[in-house]
């Protein structure tokens, strides 16, 4: 059983918060990761300079980092070709299956952000 973080405050009753949720959060919450993952989902494998244009405001730097991070997570693969220089950027199964989540995401930002 994942040991689970003990939240307390006044306002609130204690609860728990399992790892395994916060780990996702702390991927997803990092700026610029879901606009990243929202670009590969719509666009399939990309370039960096693509994923560049598309996450307008990330700095090169930063947007290698963030790359970084996904590809440690999982959710991202690096290709590379050996017959040419080109690099890309793809959605592994794991990334892909956040699908319906980002949809979520979508129908209710449509809802409630006007």
């Amino acid at each position: 059983m994942a040991t689970e973080q003990k939240v307390n405050d006044e306002n609130c009753a204690d609860f728990a918060i399992c790892d395994k949720f916060a780990t996702t959060f702390n991927i997803l919450g990092r700026k610029w990761n879901g606009l990243i993952l929202e670009v590969l989902l719509n666009e399939g494998p990309s370039r960096f300079k693509d994923l560049s244009r598309a996450v307008v405001n990330c700095s090169d730097r930063v947007m290698v980092e963030r790359l970084k991070e996904l590809e440690e997570a999982e959710l991202i693969e690096r290709r590379t070709y050996e017959a040419s220089s080109l690099i890309e950027y793809a959605l592994t199964e794991r990334g892909e299956s956040m699908r319906p989540m980002m949809e979520a995401i979508h129908t209710w930002s449509d809802k409630w952000n006007a």
